[in-house]
């Protein structure tokens, strides 16, 4: 339902919003079947903490084996267990963090006098959080009503570690009655968010400061009103602002997708490749004149560059004529190796508009010879496989597939290509090299949906298009988080112990090199925007590490990627209460429905799209309305979490009724509507299921139906013990 709004900030963005709530990631959250029975008795983890008094260390007190688990639960839920973790444990360091777990949940209880128990002498034995006690006991002061002695402890945390992020939280409070300690903040501690929070707090009483409308511009990028205010810095002190200045209000425009506005301000920004194909490429996107010429200009100054390369990629598809289209393509194949497949796959395009049907086939053959590992040699494989197909050679069409599951392992196209292989063997009476197919497939590209496929014709427990709605799939999460591949030893700290929205802003003064980060700090920016609910970024951030294109972070990338956490991270379960609660009475699989919210909204409940769907499963208003008189609910908010998923589930369960319960055209109805599924069944030419998905001739619902279940394949193969073991299985009968 939402169109993908977003391909440039050079990564895959398809929403807008924000807010959400904590990942699977983070071990955040139980096995959605046992959500209920495990709130009323945590007997395993109470049994677990009992053997700390006759346990070394390294058996069941070892460091995180215990106290993550609990860092996830409800302070009502873990109060037991943290307590005995605090007296009993022999490991120190969980002695430690269960002290300070503590602390933090008598804070919000209002109970201080509790905390400043579990907090005395803390730092002693607790370094590596010091700062952070002497703010908790500063806290703790305050929830017990004293006063003068939160003062003075605020002070102590100033005195004691003056360069920690922490102690911004000792001057934001010192600073309500004292406005030299925000100014410290301001000097100091730039990036954190509460330093946002003081400038923006200022501006709203003068919004004529440059520094403090300038810091909102580097660091408040995130925060509510982010344009207008950069549209009030560029209106009132346009003659001021240096190079660099407009550098960093380009890019706040850029990742707010004002592209208009970021290409006026990366033109008067120091001139890189970058920023320079940026102010074209803004023009570009945003339909405003100017681009061509900025494209032109942007090579001539940066001719070797690898945006060179991509803006005459642009220039080609702006010509007004083929032959100027193919004049800008042969620069990039002359110039650009990397980008010349791609290239002399669009030069055969235009000779076809010129008819100059031989030179094209030669140019073709030239991609499948000279370059016959690249991505665009697989597309047109998959090409000439596709109208093979058509044209009922099915022998042909296996020919041409079959070697790109080979030859471009890493091309998109693969995973297809290899399913459909496999299918055409099949029909060609070939079961054996069929099954070799599928099993590629799934060892090879095992998180797409062509793996869902073969693993369903394989006869796994997965769920078909007709069986998806009626599973109730068993789900294990990871017990313990991850260590963050980023950060200093602090944040690290914080984030094992579940305070993720202390660790975000302990993140935002460590992520400096936010324009162009490592592999290693945009995963951890995407978990951490993951653990305060901006799962929308979060993903973003996470999901378009796939899209480096230097060999060293490539590299990288494909080691990131082969560790479950990057998984886990790219499919959370935010809202699994809500989730499980509708699911069950919808009687509805509670993994279908996550997918389903993920591709709707990213789990983003105040998001809305452009034609006004609303929420978590971006209910239109009349449908809500079509919904509330159907189980008579009279009063609604659409992006409130659980009433979006009680709308959501009944209309999905709506949508499965009105098709015998087939999965795979309820979601096609959920987005394009029952009547358009209706007509695209009385038209269809084949009873294959699968030849029937590929034929859907909306674009957005052929795309949202292979989406959503793809995501439902990559919720059961993370965090179904049956599946994941099989799929380990079916990848180690393939290594070398």
């Amino acid at each position: 339902m939402l169109k993908q709004l977003l391909k440039e900030r050079r990564f895959w963005l398809m929403l807008a919003g924000g807010a959400g709530a904590i990942g699977l990631i983070a071990g955040a959250f139980l096995p959605v079947e046992k959500l209920r029975e495990a709130s009323q008795a945590p007997s395993g983890l109470m049994g677990s903490l009992q053997s700390f008094k006759s346990e070394p260390d390294g058996g069941i007190g070892t460091p995180s084996q215990v106290i993550s688990p609990l860092a996830a639960r409800p302070a009502s839920e873990r109060a037991d267990a943290l307590k005995l973790a605090a007296e009993r444990s022999n490991a120190e360091l969980d002695r430690n963090r269960a002290r300070y777990l503590l602390a933090t949940d008598f804070i919000s209880q209002g109970q201080g006098d509790k905390a400043l128990e579990q907090l005395k002498d803390l730092e002693q034995s607790y370094p590596v959080l010091a700062a952070q006690i002497g703010v908790k006991r500063a806290q703790a002061y305050e929830a017990a009503g004293k006063q003068k002695e939160a003062a003075q402890a605020w002070q102590d945390v100033v005195k004691k570690y003056p360069k920690e992020a922490a102690t911004v939280e000792a001057l934001f409070s010192l600073g309500k009655n004292d406005a030299k300690y925000w100014d410290q903040a301001i000097a100091q501690f730039p990036s954190h968010p509460r330093t946002v929070e003081i400038a923006k707090t200022r501006l709203k009483k003068n919004p004529k400061q440059l520094p403090l409308l300038m810091l909102v511009a580097k660091y408040g990028i995130t925060t509510s009103g982010y344009t207008q205010l950069m549209d009030k810095l560029v209106a009132e002190f346009s003659k001021q602002l240096k190079p660099e200045d407009w550098e960093a209000i380009a890019f706040g425009y850029w990742e707010n997708q004002v592209y208009d506005k970021g290409a006026i301000a990366y033109s008067r920004a120091p001139q890189t490749a970058l920023t320079a194909y940026r102010s074209a490429r803004g023009l570009h996107l945003s339909g405003k004149p100017g681009g061509e010429q900025r494209y032109r200009q942007m090579i001539q100054q940066f001719p070797q560059s690898d945006e060179a390369g991509l803006a005459l990629t642009r220039l080609a598809q702006l010509a007004e004529t083929p032959q100027m289209a193919i004049a800008y393509l042969d620069q990039v194949i002359q110039n650009f190796p990397d980008r010349a497949p791609a290239a002399l796959v669009e030069k055969s395009k235009m000779l076809d508009k010129m008819n100059s049907d031989k030179t094209a086939a030669q140019v073709r053959q030239l991609v499948l010879t000279q370059h016959a590992k690249s991505d665009a040699a697989a597309q047109m494989r998959w090409t000439y496989a596709q109208q093979a197909a058509k044209a009922g050679n099915i022998k042909l069409a296996k020919q041409w597939a079959e070697p790109i599951l080979t030859n471009n392992p890493t091309s998109e196209i693969a995973a297809e290509a290899g399913f459909w292989a496999g299918k055409w063997a099949q029909r060609t009476g070939n079961n054996d090299q069929a099954a070799k197919l599928f099993q590629k497939v799934l060892s090879d590209h095992y998180e797409s949906y062509y793996a869902w496929r073969s693993a369903a014709i394989l006869g796994w427990n997965v769920g078909d298009f007709n069986t998806l709605r009626s599973l109730t799939p068993k789900v294990e999460k990871p017990n313990l988080r991850a260590e963050l591949p980023a950060g200093s030893p602090a944040l690290k700290e914080l984030y094992q112990l579940g305070l993720d929205r202390d660790a975000w802003s302990h993140w935002q003064i460590e992520f400096q090199n936010r324009v162009q980060p490592s592999i290693a700090e945009q995963f951890t920016d995407g978990v951490m925007r993951l653990g305060v609910g901006e799962n929308l970024d979060g993903l973003y951030m996470v999901g378009s590490l796939r899209d480096r294109e230097k060999p060293e972070e490539k590299a990288q990338y494909e080691q990131l990627r082969k560790q479950p956490a990057y998984w886990q991270a790219l499919y959370p379960f935010p809202f699994v209460n809500y989730i499980e609660s509708w699911s069950q009475q919808r009687q509805m699989n509670p993994m279908l429905v996550t997918a389903l919210i993920r591709q709707e909204s990213r789990f983003e409940p105040d998001i809305k799209s452009s034609v006004g769907a609303v929420g978590l499963m971006q209910v239109m208003p009349e449908t809500g309305s079509f919904i509330a008189n159907n189980i008579k609910v009279k009063e609604y908010k659409l992006n409130d979490p659980e009433t979006s998923i009680k709308f959501g589930t009944w209309y999905l369960d709506h949508t499965h009724l009105e098709y015998n319960n087939n999965s795979m055209l309820a979601v096609a109805s959920y987005n394009a509507g029952p009547g358009a599924v209706a007509g695209w069944l009385g038209k269809a030419k084949s009873q294959d299921p699968d030849e029937f998905v590929e034929a859907i001739p909306y674009p957005e619902t052929y795309g949202y139906v292979k989406a959503v279940l793809g995501n439902y394949w990559n919720y059961l193969r993370l965090y179904n013990p049956e599946i994941s073991q099989k799929l380990a299985q079916v990848k180690n009968d393939r290594s070398p």
